[in-house]
């Protein structure tokens, strides 16, 4: 129980300081004591000028504020995730210089540890148990790493801040339920982050590529932010419809908000080789807005224009202000591209992505997030009754439920699916998304195969901008149809979504494809790729399991097998081919399985 001031004597302190959210990093030296014995002027020496560099340079370029340092760690405050993150590699390589002249044993190094967190702050320390679960999260970190809780996974950028290693759920001292960690590693050109490659044999399409990324506010209020989504929400709805454009996906161009990106990252992290963005500023019921399209291959402005309408315009399904300015745009960059007479690069295929905010959570994998997940997705979809998006994605949910083996009844959750993409189809009956997700449940169910491929072939043409449409397309080539068409469409799904928080799946989807063309080894590193950004995901983990088995990996078969039974306890052979059973895909998991020592029955 907290002691009242008028109890202790202390009826003079101060109130309570303002609880604020913050970014902590806590970061120490690793096996001080033993380096303290073995020289300890010759560690505190090297250790004040750490702190020195740290303080000086480091901090003040990252907007990070130093709450205390003790003899072998320090305490680090930060308002943005990214800043956190630049600040804890930079730290990391202070060292280095000096480990390479000292004998293995009289080395330094670093572990960090982040949690994003509310905290009580004031000008002399920060209080909170967001503090102590930075500080337990750092001891999860080998020499030289970086380990991070959700709260900072959820704001960055995975390919642009950092790259990942999913660490899965840890059970902490003094912690009341597991913590879900990722270590973090330096972006750099030998990440082992897949990006997938149109062959060149591949029928080539010369259609410029667009990245709309969302408009900033230039007012600080922050009922305004909203205003620069809807925007950038109603231009790539709209341009993604147009035959002579390629749209980047809106979840891959949302993670350069607030960024103050170049052009020039926007495009290459993006493969897009125009950019559209700008600025806007809100009086009483108008908005104007300052928009521009850039050639980012020559770093230059190709037009701009300012736009004056009403703030409620943005809301309507047809948008005169919006339709003003993607007209414009379209024009001014088709018009660019012809008067310049230059043949494009085979382009990145884009996408008008619908995401809504449970389907993180429900790609995490865990059976504590999918459960979050439909609450949340049953939130969305009651309060926006007539909008088909959250009931197709909560379709989807029922089939991750039986993906991920959390069904009881895989046949009557695919049913439930396909139930639900029909009234989102009710609503809306063009959405590709609820015909994708429907054509992916009656692909798993196997009852009518024909229908389930008529289904996501007409979601491909109702949006062939759509991601998981060709990635459910991809799906039914490798169960029922041929490999070379299943790689084709999942490589078109990943171009689609460069940044995508769903980017493991779109790997998995691929490496299925290489499996059932036979390069099991292309298969076996999309997989680990995967698994890096989501390790729980299960048919990763089996297609990894197949392609080990069948290229005589055994020793490493055995322990994937461990690890599904140890996710899927109660898995037989029988259970696994309840759905799709006559897929020769299906048909040679279970061979797997069975050959490993999964029981029939």
């Amino acid at each position: 129980m907290t002691a009242t001031p008028s109890s202790t004597g202390m009826g003079d302190l101060p109130p309570l300081p303002q609880q604020r959210h913050k970014v902590v990093l806590v970061i120490d030296l690793v096996e001080s004591v033993r380096l303290m014995a073995a020289n300890e002027a010759a560690v505190v020496n090297h250790w004040r000028g750490f702190v020195h560099h740290a303080t000086s340079k480091v901090l003040p370029a990252c907007h990070g504020r130093m709450v205390k340092s003790l003899g072998d760690g320090m305490l680090i405050e930060f308002d943005q995730p990214t800043e956190a993150v630049r600040a804890a590699f930079t730290l990391h390589q202070y060292f280095v210089p000096l480990n390479q002249t000292l004998p293995s044993a009289q080395q330094l190094h670093l572990r960090a540890g982040l949690n994003a967190t509310h905290l009580y702050a004031d000008e002399n320390d920060v209080y909170g148990h967001g503090v102590n679960l930075a500080a337990r999260v750092a001891d999860l970190a080998a020499p030289g790493e970086t380990v991070i809780t959700t709260s900072v996974f959820d704001g960055i950028v995975i390919g642009v801040d950092a790259e990942v290693e999913d660490r899965g759920e840890n059970y902490l001292k003094h912690w009341p339920e597991p913590v879900r960690a990722w270590a973090l590693y330096p972006v750099s050109s030998h990440s082992t982050a897949v990006r997938a490659q149109v062959p060149e044999s591949a029928s080539t399409d010369f259609r410029p590529s667009l990245a709309v990324v969302p408009f900033e506010t230039r007012s600080h209020a922050a009922e305004q932010f909203v205003i620069g989504e809807l925007i950038a929400d109603g231009v790539i709805a709209q341009l993604s419809r147009s035959q002579d454009l390629r749209v980047i996906s809106r979840m891959s161009t949302t993670a350069f908000r607030g960024r103050h990106s170049s052009t020039e990252q926007i495009g290459q992290h993006l493969d897009a080789s125009f950019v559209l963005g700008g600025s806007y500023v809100t009086y009483g019921d108008k908005v104007v807005i300052m928009a521009e399209l850039a050639d980012r291959r020559r770093g230059e402005v190709i037009w701009a224009e300012r736009l004056t309408g009403d703030t409620r315009d943005l809301l309507e399904a047809q948008s005169s202000l919006l339709d003003t300015l993607c007209s414009a745009c379209a024009r001014a960059l088709l018009n660019n591209v012809v008067q310049r007479t230059l043949v494009l690069p085979v382009p990145q295929l884009d996408s008008n992505a619908l995401m809504l905010g449970g389907i993180t959570l429900m790609h995490r994998s865990t059976p504590r997030d999918l459960q979050r997940s439909h609450q949340l997705l049953e939130a969305v979809a009651e309060r926006h009754k007539r909008v088909a998006t959250p009931w197709a994605w909560l379709a989807k949910w029922h089939i991750m439920q039986v993906v991920q083996g959390l069904s009881g009844e895989p046949a009557r959750d695919f049913k439930r699916a396909i139930d639900t993409a029909d009234r989102a189809l009710d609503l809306e009956p063009s959405s590709s998304l609820a015909m994708a997700i429907k054509g992916h449940a009656l692909c798993h169910l196997g009852e009518d195969v024909d229908a389930s491929h008529r289904l996501l072939q007409e979601a491909t043409q109702s949006n062939p901008n759509d991601p998981m449409a060709w990635l459910y397309n991809s799906v039914w080539s490798t169960m029922w149809g041929t490999p070379e068409d299943s790689m084709t469409e999942a490589e078109n799904a990943l171009h689609l979504s460069p940044l995508d928080p769903q980017k493991y799946y779109f790997e998995m989807m691929l490496a299925n494809s290489y499996l059932g063309l036979g390069r099991l080894q292309q298969a076996i590193d999309l997989c680990l790729s995967s698994l890096k950004k989501n390790r729980y995901h299960l048919p990763t983990i089996r297609a990894l399991l197949i392609s080990q088995y069948e290229i005589g990996e055994m020793e490493e078969a055995r322990k994937t097998f461990e690890l599904v039974r140890s996710l899927q306890p109660d898995l037989t052979v029988a259970k696994y081919l309840a759905s799709g059973s006559q897929s020769p895909m299906r048909q040679r998991g279970a061979r797997a399985l069975a050959n490993l020592g999964l029981p029939h029955d």
